[in-house]
């Protein structure tokens, strides 16, 4: 796999930040994944979350199988941090710009696997637990659903994530086998 030519391809997407990282880097944690549970209205209603992705270890084990990552951020400015339909509004955009990052590394890659942020929105209804995920090629897991704690990834790699205001700071992580 080329890095430059990635990095070269990157620079013309609205990407805030990044990093390249090590599979055993990667902080999994159980507490991660008790959120989910606890405190999502979508655990458990989509393929892309627990306990349809599978448990922590097995997520992990996943993971291992690839040889690195690349963690990046978008940002997008909204009106009112309050209005969480207006603010997961905007994740539509971060959502297309992991589908052309993870588009890039599957022409530089034998394998890929793209996690990203929240749950899956493509279809209105998810099929899940009744039937296969419809769009699979479009369905990104979410990165906490696999008990990832992304912001502790991020300030290990020192992505900056909390620039106040309005902003909103979106996650996405390919995993990427060379």
């Amino acid at each position: 796999m080329n890095k430059q030519t990635i990095e070269s391809q990157i620079a013309e997407l609205p990407v805030c930040d990044y990093a390249f990282i090590e599979i055993r880097d990667i902080p999994f944690r159980e507490e991660v994944r008790y959120i989910c549970k606890t405190e999502c209205s979508r655990y458990g209603k989509s393929w892309s979350c627990p306990p349809a992705v599978g448990t922590v270890e097995e997520c992990r084990e996943r993971c291992r199988a690839y040889d690195g990552a690349f963690l990046f951020t978008t940002m997008t400015e909204v009106p009112d941090m309050e209005d969480l339909e207006g603010m997961l509004a905007t994740r539509k955009d971060h959502e297309e710009i992991t589908r052309r990052i993870r588009n890039l590394f599957l022409e530089e890659c034998s394998g890929v696997l793209a996690l990203s942020t929240e749950s899956c929105a493509v279809c209105e209804h998810c099929t899940y637990p009744d039937a296969p995920c419809r769009f699979p090629d479009r369905m990104f897991p979410s990165v906490e659903g696999f008990g990832i704690l992304v912001t502790g990834l991020a300030e290990q790699c020192g992505i900056t994530f909390l620039s106040g205001g309005n902003l909103v700071t979106w996650f996405s992580l390919i995993l990427y086998r060379e």
